[in-house]
Parts: C-alpha cells; sequence; structure tokens
C-alpha cells in the first residue's frame, strides 16, 4: 500500500521473470520469463509467507506470484541453474505461497511470547508452522498443507523481511519478530540451523537498502531504545509511555528468542539506561509501576534462560528487589 512494488521486484527478478507491460495503462497484463544467458546466474527458489492484510488486500498479487512460480518450475533447465524446476521434475511440492488460515491473521508466537510458554526455540518454528500451513495459489482458494510448507523451508537459506515505511521499527510491533522470527525458527527446528536473517529498508523509493537482521537490531537499540530524546519523550506520555517501555524490551526478547540474534550488550546496555536510572525509576513508580515489574521479571526471565550469558549477580539481585518493592507499591496503591 505505501511502497513502489520493491518486494514484487525482489521476488520476480530472484525467479528470473520480468513484468509485460500494458504501455497506455502502465498496469502489469503478464509475466515473460528471462533467459538465463541473459539473468547471469542461477534462478532462485523463492518462498513466501503473507500476511492476512496481504491476502485480503491484494488477491491479484497472489496470482501473480503464482504465476511466476509456475512459469519458473516448468522450464527445461538443469536442476543447477533452476532448483525449482528440478523439485518440480522429482515430483516435489512446488507450492511456494503459504500464509494463515482464512480469516484468522498473524504467525501464532504472540501468545508464546506474552504467556513465556516454551521451552526452546523449536517451539516458534512448530507454532509457525501450524499457522502458516495454507497454500495460497492462482485459484486463490486456500488448501491446507503443512507437508508443502515443511518441504519448502527445510532446505532455505536466508530470509529476508522488508520494511516499507519509518514510521515505526522492528522493535515497535510484534509483526516483525512473529513473522522473521517464526519463519527463522521454522528452518532451525526442520534442518537443524538458523538461515542468514536480513532486514530490507524499503522506506525510500529508489534508496533500498538491506542489511543483516543484527545490525538493524543493534541500530534500533542505540538510535531509538538508548535514545535521551526518545526516553524523555515516553515520559511525556505518562502511564501510556511507561508501558512502551515494557512492550519494547518484550519485542527485543521475542526477537532473541525466535532469531538468537540479540547481543548480551543489548540488554546489559538497556537494563543500565532504564533501571540504573533514579529519574525514570522514579517516573515508572509514579506513572505505571506495573511497568516496572514487568521490565524487572523480563529481563530476569532473560537472564534465567541464558539469553543474557554476562549478567552479574548484583544485577539479578537488583532485579528481584525491584519486583518484591515495585509489588509492594502496587498492594498499597501507593501511586
Amino acid at each position: 500500500m505505501r511502497n513502489g512494488g520493491e518486494d514484487f521486484c525482489q521476488i520476480l527478478y530472484l525467479l528470473g521473470v520480468q513484468p509485460i507491460w500494458d504501455g497506455p495503462s502502465r498496469r502489469v497484463v503478464d509475466l515473460e520469463i528471462i533467459p538465463l544467458s541473459v539473468l547471469e546466474r542461477p534462478r532462485v527458489d523463492v518462498t513466501l509467507r503473507i500476511s492476512g492484510m496481504f491476502r485480503d488486500a491484494f488477491p491479484q498479487l497472489v496470482k501473480l506470484t503464482s504465476k511466476a512460480i509456475n512459469l519458473v518450475s516448468n522450464l527445461n533447465e538443469d536442476d543447477k541453474f533452476n532448483p525449482l524446476a528440478g523439485a518440480s521434475r522429482d515430483g516435489d511440492s512446488i507450492n511456494r505461497i503459504f500464509g494463515s488460515a482464512p480469516g484468522s491473521y498473524g504467525a501464532g508466537l504472540q501468545e508464546l511470547i506474552s504467556n513465556s510458554n516454551w521451552e526452546n526455540i523449536n517451539d516458534f518454528g512448530e507454532s509457525f508452522l501450524n499457522w502458516s500451513k495454507w497454500t495460497y495459489s492462482d485459484n486463490l482458494e486456500p488448501v491446507e498443507d503443512k507437508k508443502s510448507l515443511e518441504n519448502a523451508l527445510k532446505n532455505v537459506q536466508l530470509v529476508v523481511h522488508n520494511q516499507d515505511n519509518k514510521e515505526h521499527d522492528i522493535l515497535d510491533s510484534d509483526d516483525y519478530y512473529q513473522f522473521q522470527g517464526g519463519l527463522s525458527s521454522a528452518v532451525k527446528k526442520l534442518n537443524g540451523k538458523l538461515p542468514e536473517m536480513y532486514h530490507g529498508d524499503l522506506s525510500k523509493f529508489g534508496l533500498s537498502k538491506i542489511s543483516k537482521l543484527q545490525e538493524e537490531i543493534n541500530k534500533v537499540v542505540i538510535s531509538r531504545i538508548l535514545n535521551p530524546k526518545w526516553i524523555n519523550g515516553m515520559k511525556d506520555n505518562g502511564y501510556k509511555g511507561a508501558f512502551e517501555f515494557s512492550a519494547t524490551l518484550d519485542y527485543l526478547y521475542a526477537f532473541d528468542a525466535s532469531t538468537e540474534v540479540v547481543s548480551d550488550w543489548c540488554y546489559e546496555e538497556v537494563y543500565k539506561s532504564w533501571l540504573c536510572d533514579h529519574d525514570l525509576r522514579n517516573f515508572f513508580l509514579e506513572n505505571n509501576p506495573w511497568a516496572l515489574r514487568d521490565i524487572a521479571q523480563r529481563f530476569l526471565e532473560i537472564v534465567n534462560r541464558k539469553m543474557w550469558n554476562n549478567c552479574s549477580s548484583d544485577v539479578i539481585e537488583n532485579l528481584k528487589n525491584i519486583i518484591i518493592n515495585t509489588d509492594s507499591i502496587i498492594e498499597k496503591n501507593e501511586f
């Protein structure tokens, strides 16, 4: 809805397909294969996990992508230059467009994260598979087919999630970790190894940038989460501002749980910036002590799950004291 079609530029070009345009209307009327001699590289087998909103709003793009996949899978090309055609000749499923069940939305990770109801990364992978096992194709009639999803993901080497605006960042919403974290954890569950994970910045038309997911997370931590301007801005918003601190830590934790790319320094610096600042602690206590308790509890969980490995005993003791003191204040309604 906001970008210039960069997502589909990526998909089609990786497959080695290009659109045919109607000149006067500038509408895409068909697709054509880019010959390998022009492409000068092997075609890439691309799998999509579409959102429920995308499914509902852009059925014509689902059909277009399905057509591109079918075109490539039927080419008479060597497997090493066209793995999708190779899979088709071997009798494997070539379903490559997956989403949630009709009428449902999300990727199934939110409840696991919110309730801390998980043991290891495979739990996220299994939940993602169960929520994403519907195939979508040119007839737009979804079919439940978990086996096809597993077959498509077991060979995935790289996962990319694009962001088309700068109104928010990847630690501002549960959508980012649900889809990229869920897909990445599903790949690990199926083949035992996490894929390469990348973030696509498509916020400026014609100036798209691709970076590693870990680099994007580090950038967001430095530029927003630890930024005094953002911290002071949240303080101006009282109760809701305090909630945003807690939500941001939840999203950071969720990315780590599902992708294992968050560094120890992120937790250490956030802890120091938020919980070792006397004025900020008072802000939480005066405006939203529940948020302070949730932040301390989440940090303690992060430590207990060994996601923050170099955490000192003093930090653990301080977190426990914050929880005890905040609970006491909440019980006495002293806020």
